[in-house]
Formats: structure tokens, sequence, C-alpha cells
């Protein structure tokens, strides 16, 4: 993110360089980089006859090569931009032979997503040297919430540990949908609101209190009517809770849990640190550690890793979810 902002920076500056290839996993900042670029570097004026879209699909490095080597008409610069440049990628290497002498006045913008191009060849040597490359890795899912809470701040908002762990449960690590997300709570909430549950609830649509946070909650308690409560909400709307997500985010919380049962070093801040998780969720495992006790964690673990292959269709594809959401927990509390 910090990166992100420098090359904004920069380019707000009118510090350009002659070819952006922005590669990765990621293609949240891939995108924001490029619309950037395409929305501030010309005028609506020179926009006409000096910038361009192409797409990877439809031409060949050499029509890029082409384009990139014309000179602007009445300005100082034109922008070319290559959306979806990972359809050339057996192909991208002959980029190379242009980017050792990349025209002056032209900025060449190339969106190469989900994959990154060998940092062992010449392209990403030479445009290393003549330009910039960018590489937008994805966010681990622990990582996420954190980076919530930083966009929220650059808006003048912020988010309870709650409400932003209920947005990463329910929308995963795409930072697309999530960003669409808060988009749609800064237009409804006013500047210096904190984002809560009720919020997310509200606007948002996912419900605060029977979601996989509370259900992973109330398991960790021992809870067993609130835990069966939020199975059955989950086997009402099968669509908005999907066994397998459930499934996969338990079989996480129990493999914390049992390295939080080695940790030599139980404090508040090593746990964090160790588990990979906001402080203000250690209490959660405290209270599960007293009630799972690590040898019964290894059987849930061995009893979720069968569950999963269950809740993708292999051996239960006449049972429905409800009924093996149920099972699930019948075997966890036993």
């Amino acid at each position: 993110m910090d990166e992100v902002k420098h090359i904004v920076a920069d380019i707000k500056a009118k510090n350009f360089k002659p070819i952006y290839f922005l590669m990765g996993e990621e293609p949240y900042y891939i995108d924001k980089i490029s619309e950037f670029i395409e929305n501030n570097v010309l005028s609506d004026e020179e926009k006409g006859f000096n910038q361009m879209v192409l797409y990877g699909r439809d031409v060949s490095v050499d029509d890029i090569v082409a384009n990139a080597k014309r000179f602007p008409m009445m300005a100082e610069h034109q922008v070319v931009i290559v959306k979806e440049a990972q359809d050339l990628s057996r192909t991208i290497e002959k980029l190379s032979a242009y980017a050792e002498q990349p025209q002056p006045s032209t900025i060449l913008v190339v969106n190469y997503k989900y994959k990154k191009i060998d940092k062992r060849k010449a392209l990403y040597k030479t445009i290393q040297k003549s330009g910039l490359v960018f590489e937008s890795k994805k966010l681990y899912e622990n990582q996420v919430a954190d980076w919530i809470r930083r966009v929220l701040a650059g808006k003048k908002y912020s988010i309870s540990p709650k409400a932003a762990q209920m947005l990463v449960e329910f929308l995963g690590t795409d930072l697309s949908k999530i960003n669409n997300e808060l988009e749609k709570l800064q237009i409804v909430l006013p500047e210096g609101t904190q984002i809560s549950p009720e919020h997310i609830e509200e606007n948002i649509g996912i419900s605060k209190d029977f979601n996989n946070f509370e259900l992973r909650k109330a398991i960790g308690e021992r809870n067993e009517v609130k835990a069966h409560q939020i199975v059955k909400y989950f086997a009402d709307n099968p669509k908005d809770n999907p066994m397998v997500v459930t499934v996969s985010l338990l079989f996480n919380f129990f493999s914390q849990l049992l390295h939080y049962h080695g940790l030599h070093d139980k404090s508040a801040r090593n746990v964090a640190s160790a588990l990979r998780v906001n402080p203000y969720f250690v209490n959660e495992y405290v209270t599960a550690a007293r009630n799972f006790p690590m040898k019964k964690v290894s059987g849930i673990v061995a009893v979720l890793r069968d569950f999963d292959v269950k809740s993708k269709g292999v051996g239960a594809n006449a049972v429905p979810q409800g009924d093996l959401l149920k099972e699930l927990l019948v075997r966890i509390f036993n």
C-alpha cells in the first residue's frame, strides 16, 4: 500500500516513467494505478488523440510497440494502456526490445493480472532499469482486516474489529469486492463514523448474530445452544453461508488453537503475533483452549479435514448441508 502511494505521488508530481508494468495475483492495485494514470495524466482535450486502451486478446506485442512509438499530437505525452496483458504471456518477453529504448514521450501501462513475468529474464531486468515494475501481491486473510482499517482511516472512518472480521469472513480476500462494500458504507454514513456490526448488517446484509465469526466464538465458549441456532440459520440460508467456507474457517481456527496450545509464552502480545490475529480476539483463543484440550483439538482438526471433503460433495452427495453441519457440531462437542 505504501508503494502504491509512492507511485501515485510521483505521477501527481509529473515524474512519469516510460513503462509501468503492473503484475501480480491481486488485481485491485493494478486497476487502481492504471485507472489513476488513465484519468489524471492527460487533460480531457489531450486524451482524444493521445490516449488509447488496447486489450491483450486483440493485439500482439508488435502492435503495442508500434503504438508506443508514435509521437503525441499537441501534447507532451501520449498514454498507451494495455489491459488483460496476461493473454500475451507466451510472447510478452518480446517487449524487452522496446523496453531497452522506450519512447520518452510515451507512458506505456501494461496490466498483467494474476501472473508474474520471470524476474530472471530480460524483460523484467530491462523494465527495472528504464521504467517501473510493480508486483501486486495477494493479501493473506489475516492481513485483510488491517487493510480495511487503513483504507477507512484514509477516508476518515474507523471500524470495530468485529465488523472488519465480518467483512473478511463474508467477502474473503477479494479487495475489489471489499472496497465496493466500503464505498457503499461511506455513501450512507458520515465522516468520522466508527463502522459497527450493526452498520454491516443494515447496509451490506451480513447478519451480525448469525455468521461464521459468531459460530467460531460460540464453539470456543462451548455454547452449544447458540452454535446450533447459527447452524440452523446457515441451513435455512445456504446460498449466503456455504458450508465449504464455514468448514475452512473452523479448520483455520482449530489449527491456530493447536498452535496456541504449543506456545510457551502465552502473553496476549505474543499470542497475537504468533497466531497473526488482532489482539482483540486473543481472549477467544484463551477461552477455547480452556474448553478444548490439546488432544481434543487434534481430533477436531482431523474431523474437519473429513468434513472439508464432504462439504465439496465427496461421499456426501445426498446429505443436506444443514444435516452435515449438525453432525459436525456433535463431533466437535462430544
